[in-house]
């Protein structure tokens, strides 16, 4: 749809280039590209990258993005040749845990949707001839993977849109971002402005300075890394393929030995190594000055002067996986520079502190197009097809926008890069910072092992799930089903939201009736304007113009507060998360806890179910919401952080005789999923509709008003969904899994984990997976796990206490709005 809206990209590498693009087939038309470099070779990642795309990874977003990059540069063609090689990638094993992992990774695959293959030693040598055989152990095959021909495809899309409209102006650096009343208004270089209703950083490593120019945090951090070419090589000399242009130039797999943080590729008659193994190189790009108009393939302002010291480990063993280059030496080499972020992630989405103003960063070259597709879809349409949740810009919290967290979290991604890490390996870099930490069990609870009841005890597990494990965690449980424990919850974000306007922004930006009586508590979802599911959240009443919400991330603040400006009228979004702590006492015992130290009423009457109110406990002034997310009676007490520590004692001291722990994020994971309860961002994410994901219970039917989404939702709600969110129960009643798995039925990936935990409650793992609708419940599927295939059925939820006898004490009556949530079928 045309568009008469102004947009500047700022950067024409791979990124910037795709993203005009796919705004011009949008039919976009006052679109400018401005490159501080010549446009021929802007200097940039693009212009060096080696151009290796290995699509698949643990991320569902990334590999998808992958994807589309792979069609997109086979559809950019000239001459009767695109840029892309579909050579195919081959990931090669040389120890056991490697070869482990590379099963994991192809269920990751198969998850995804993306064709592979685990095969022997003996097919990797046929795939690969100049391989050691004495050395590789399998490996896994992606026919797909390839190289990308990432300079060309820039120079043919510039041509390409350049007929289109487009206006580009090389060798123009980018002097300053003009602004007005909350938005961008223009681009400053040297010649003047370049009027602008939209501006987008596509300028790479550059983006942290782009950045600084409207006071926006880029949480990315230039890493020099090494790339070699080595002589020729005479087992390749003399081909007519050697002849090409660079990437047409290879007929052999792109070559991964993530054991030595190597990877490989055909240049001619020539290989290229790219290497990870070697210590941290961060740059400042402020420090390399403009970009000179005459960059060629050797002087460009991303291309430093090669460390050979820094190499020699990488050359001894890439002569070892391949003695063909025993003949040979090392003829060239560079140190280009990458973006890497304190996650791994792209940077992308739009400035919370400025309106219009928009980055796609620490993008590489695998991932671009899809990158560019993503930006053009929030552009044109408001949303994009796929999930950018974990890219967004807004995902990283105040602390990880620091430059010393930045710089240590990325160098300490780059290093790991190539590592096997567990799904629930917490981080342990960088130390002593004032982040968030969840344990997943307390050590201290190991004595409760001893009494724990025999149809408590935890099955033994295998070596990989048994990591980051204990058995502790089954321990937490049943004291928390049983007894009663204490959760410290403060990790979790709250928001408040007042002012005149409050109600008036809740009731049109979630799928609640938020206008209910003060001291009630409402579940609601954020929807965008398609019906997908963009955060789940707790809106808690306590005024008139007052609220207090429980979300996930700091993404939905930055979209709360975004959407407040521009409704107009007074209201204020404020993050309460540091300033606050939150403890959860749950448990058939709660109770006989609380009123040892509060005289306020917690009965029934006194604060009914989805209620909230202010009470003092042990002295210490709190506000009590009375919600449970592990399916138990109790509350979650929230009080200011001075207090934090007090309270958490006193509700400690005075639980001792009732048996009260304090339990970890282990418990209180495997006791949601037995109730059925789902994550945003794990679960569900802006792919999927309530109706698909089971959360419909969060739609208030007797809500008139109109909200975002609502259109789409009614129309979805007279469709049958064709997948849906369901709930499997391990039929040995102990192969665990851990998430992203695939699922089978009759031979064929039907679907994909989302979130697993052992039942403590019902003795039995569970999962929850994303599967075709056409399967209900009884139906048994197929879960692979490392390669074997593990027997589940889908079952009815919630798995524990469907009646909510649990939570509802002493047959509680509860408004039937609010049962919803409660006793829902799915």
């Amino acid at each position: 749809m045309a568009s008469t809206q102004r947009v500047v990209i700022i950067g024409a590498g791979i990124v910037g280039t795709n993203l005009a693009d796919e705004l011009v087939s949008r039919g976009w038309k006052d679109i400018t590209v401005v490159e501080q470099g010549p446009l021929h070779m802007p200097g940039g990642s693009t212009s060096h990258a080696p151009g290796l795309v290995f699509q698949t990874t643990p991320s569902k977003t990334m590999t998808h993005l992958a994807r589309y990059t792979v069609q997109k540069l086979q559809s950019i063609e000239k001459d009767g040749q695109n840029c892309f090689n579909q050579v195919g990638g081959l990931e090669v094993a040389t120890t056991p845990a490697r070869l482990e992992d590379l099963k994991r990774k192809h269920g990751y695959a198969s998850s995804w949707g993306i064709d592979a293959h685990l095969v022997s030693a003996e097919k990797c040598l046929e795939l690969y001839p100049h391989l050691n055989r004495d050395m590789v152990l399998g490996g896994l095959h992606i026919p797909s993977d390839g190289l990308a021909l990432a300079a060309r495809a820039t120079q043919l899309l510039i041509e390409r849109t350049s007929k289109a409209g487009v206006r580009y102006l090389g060798s123009t650096p980018v002097t300053g971002i003009e602004r007005a009343n909350g938005r961008v208004t223009g681009v400053t270089i040297p010649d003047g402005t370049i009027p602008a209703d939209i501006i987008v950083s596509c300028a790479g490593f550059w983006g942290v300075e782009i950045g600084k120019m409207v006071d926006l945090p880029i949480p990315l951090l230039p890493l020099a890394h090494q790339y070699a070419k080595t002589t020729t090589v005479p087992a390749l000399a003399g081909r007519d393929l050697n002849k090409k242009p660079n990437g047409l130039n290879a007929a052999l797999p792109i070559l991964r030995h993530q054991d030595q943080d190597l990877y490989f590729r055909e240049h001619g008659g020539q290989y290229g190594i790219g290497y990870y193994g070697h210590r941290p190189m961060p740059v400042v790009a402020a420090s390399l000055g403009l970009t000179s108009r005459n960059v060629d393939e050797k002087n460009m302002p991303s291309r430093l002067e090669f460390t050979q010291e820094d190499f020699d480990p990488a050359w001894k063993e890439s002569q070892k996986l391949l003695p063909i280059l025993q003949s040979t030496q090392i003829d060239d080499g560079f140190n280009g520079i990458f973006s890497f972020t304190p996650d791994g992630g792209p940077v992308f989405g739009q400035a919370p502190n400025l309106d219009g103003f928009y980055v796609a960063e620490a993008v590489w070259v695998t991932h671009s197009a899809g990158v560019a597709r993503a930006l053009a879809e929030v552009l044109t349409e408001g949303r994009s097809q796929i999930d950018m949740t974990e890219c967004e810009l807004t995902r990283f919290e105040d602390i990880q926008l620091s430059q010393d967290y930045i710089s240590e979290t990325s160098q300490q991604n780059f290093v790991e890069i190539y590592d096997i890490l567990h799904p629930l390996q917490p981080k342990e870099s960088p130390p002593n910072t004032s982040c968030w930490e969840r344990p997943f069990w307390y050590e201290a609870n190991a004595q409760i092992l001893n009494y724990l009841p025999a149809e408590w005890k935890p099955v033994d597990r295998d070596s990989w799930s048994s990591q980051f494990y204990s058995p502790i965690i089954a321990a937490e449980a049943w004291k928390t089903r049983n007894a009663v424990a204490m959760f410290d919850m403060t990790s979790f974000h709250r928001f408040e939201v007042a002012g005149p306007g409050a109600l008036q922004l809740l009731q049109r930006l979630t799928t609640g009736e938020i206008s209910a009586k003060t001291g009630t508590i409402t579940w609601a979802l954020l929807l965008n304007n398609n019906g997908g599911i963009r955060g789940d959240i707790f809106v808690s009443r306590l005024g008139e113009n007052v609220f207090q919400l429980g979300a996930n991330s700091t993404t939905e603040l930055a979209y709360l507060s975004r959407e407040a400006r521009r409704q107009g009228q007074w209201v204020q979004v404020r993050d309460l998360t540091g300033s606050t702590c939150c403890i959860g006492l749950w448990g058939p015992r709660a109770r006989d806890v609380i009123r040892t130290i509060s005289d306020d009423d917690f009965s029934n009457k006194g604060l009914p179910y989805f209620g909230v109110k202010n009470a003092t406990i042990k002295g210490v002034p709190t506000t009590v919401f009375r919600k449970s997310y592990v399916g138990e009676l109790g509350w979650e007490i929230q009080a200011s952080t001075d207090y934090g520590q007090r309270l958490w004692d006193a509700i400690f001291e005075a639980g001792k005789n009732h048996g009260l722990i304090a339990a970890g994020r282990g418990a209180f994971n495997a006791l949601r999923l037995e109730k059925g309860y789902r994550t945003y961002g794990t679960d569900m994410s802006t792919e999927h509709n309530p109706y698909e994901a089971g959360v419909e219970y969060m739609i208030r039917g007797s809500k008139w008003e109109e909200f975002v989404g609502k259109t789409s939702l009614d129309r979805l709600s007279k469709q049958k969904p064709v997948r849906r969110l369901r709930c499997l129960t391990v039929d040995d009643g102990r192969s665990m899994v851990l998430g992203k798995e695939p699922v089978f039925k009759n031979g064929k990936a039907v679907g994909y984990v989302t979130s697993s935990a052992f039942g403590y409650t019902i003795r039995k793992p569970v999962a929850y997976a994303w599967l075709p609708a056409s399967l209900g419940e009884g139906s048994g599927v197929e879960i692979e796990y490392f390669g074997r295939r593990i027997s589940a059925t889908i079952t009815a939820e919630p798995l524990y206490d469907p009646e909510m006898k649990k939570m509802l004490a002493d047959g509680e009556y509860v408004d039937p709005e609010l049962q919803k949530p409660l006793l829902h079928r799915l």
